[in-house]
């Protein structure tokens, strides 16, 4: 289990995030990019991902990873359940979506602390 305060840290820990709101949601920002939103509500984290990474993060476990109902499920937005993943996978996924955000000249000056 992973706590919203531990998911906040871990996306704030990844190099030039920045935190702002997204709507009503506390959001995470690569550049003007966002890669991940906490819906403390339901106990989630979004991430976007593409929708290949999507399709492997998701067959892990439809109650642990799935995608967001509707239209934005269809583009990449992945909900992570924080109850029910493990650590590791969920900084995967987290740092799989910030690599999804960042542009290239970003993942090339991280590449040896992002993998």
């Amino acid at each position: 289990m992973i706590t919203i305060e531990q998911a906040r840290k871990a996306a704030l820990a990844l190099p030039e995030t920045v935190e702002r709101f997204h709507f009503h949601l506390p959001g995470f920002w690569i550049g003007k990019k966002i890669f991940a939103t906490i819906h403390a509500d339901k106990n989630y984290v979004m991430v976007k991902l593409s929708p290949v990474d999507q399709s492997v993060f998701c067959a892990y476990d439809k109650e642990v990873i799935f995608p967001v109902p509707g239209g934005w499920g269809r583009y990449g937005a992945t909900f992570i359940n924080l109850k029910k993943v493990r650590k590791s996978m969920f900084l995967d996924a987290l740092a799989t979506a910030w690599k999804t955000a960042a542009t290239g000249a970003i993942k090339k000056k991280y590449a040896d602390k992002i993998k």
